[in-house]
């Protein structure tokens, strides 16, 4: 069984309704990896439809479950949406609710970046072309069984990687913290409020500016009537 590094591009982090979701890019399609692969679209076509037929979805693992115990081999959740669009293999995800999941949710919501955003596919290849002139991948892999996704700590592509966190009925940190700056609160303030909650701000000045300050919370209230109408 081969394996295949992708890194996480989109992470979806939702409240009560959906927690601990997450979506991103199992695989890309077009883009060299680390062992000189391309992967063709369309290759795993076969395998999401043999999925959809048989209700078995690939698992979740961990780094691919490390192969040191059985329990490494245990899943830490089920992946709940598989497709491929025109940029790769479209995954969305939920944790279980279990320790070590929670220690995954918990690493992929770390402020000011993820502290794990990878995913890697296990997989058989049964059907590729191989590359016959310089410059050309080493194979095209155009059909791909595939078995599990993990979440990896160090993906082979480095390009991509998590750009939008959803949290607060759909609210995402790059929103909050517009809002924030537009109000008044400078950028660096903008993101401890954002990562860490009004704990994390520094004390303003006792002579800042009334209207800055009215303007500030102005922006708050607008951003609560956003979190609270999605």
């Amino acid at each position: 069984m081969e394996r295949k590094l992708a890194p996480l591009p989109e992470l979806k982090l939702a409240d009560d309704a959906e927690a601990m979701v997450f979506s991103g890019y199992g695989a890309r399609f077009g883009n060299l990896d680390a062992r000189g692969d391309v992967i063709a679209k369309g290759a795993f076509a076969d395998s999401l439809k043999k999925a959809r037929r048989s209700g078995r979805y690939p698992a979740m693992l961990l780094q691919h479950g490390g192969y040191l115990s059985a329990g490494d081999m245990m899943p830490i959740g089920l992946w709940t949406e598989l497709e491929e669009d025109a940029v790769g293999l479209r995954v969305t995800g939920r944790l279980a609710d279990t320790a070590r999941a929670q220690e995954v949710y918990a690493l992929m919501k770390m402020a000011p970046r993820p502290a794990i955003d990878g995913l890697s596919i296990g997989y058989r290849v049964k059907s590729f072309e191989y590359g016959t002139r310089p410059g050309e991948p080493h194979r095209i892999l155009k059909k791909i069984d595939l078995f599990e996704i993990s979440l990896v700590t160090f993906p082979a592509n480095d390009r991509a990687r998590v750009d939008q966190v959803k949290s607060l009925r759909g609210l995402t940190a790059r929103d909050a913290e517009r809002a924030l700056r537009e109000a008044g609160f400078s950028r660096s303030e903008a993101k401890a409020l954002v990562a860490g909650g009004f704990p994390a701000l520094p004390q303003r000045d006792a002579d800042g500016n009334e209207g800055a300050q009215a303007a500030a919370i102005s922006g708050l209230r607008r951003l609560t009537s956003i979190m609270t109408s999605r």
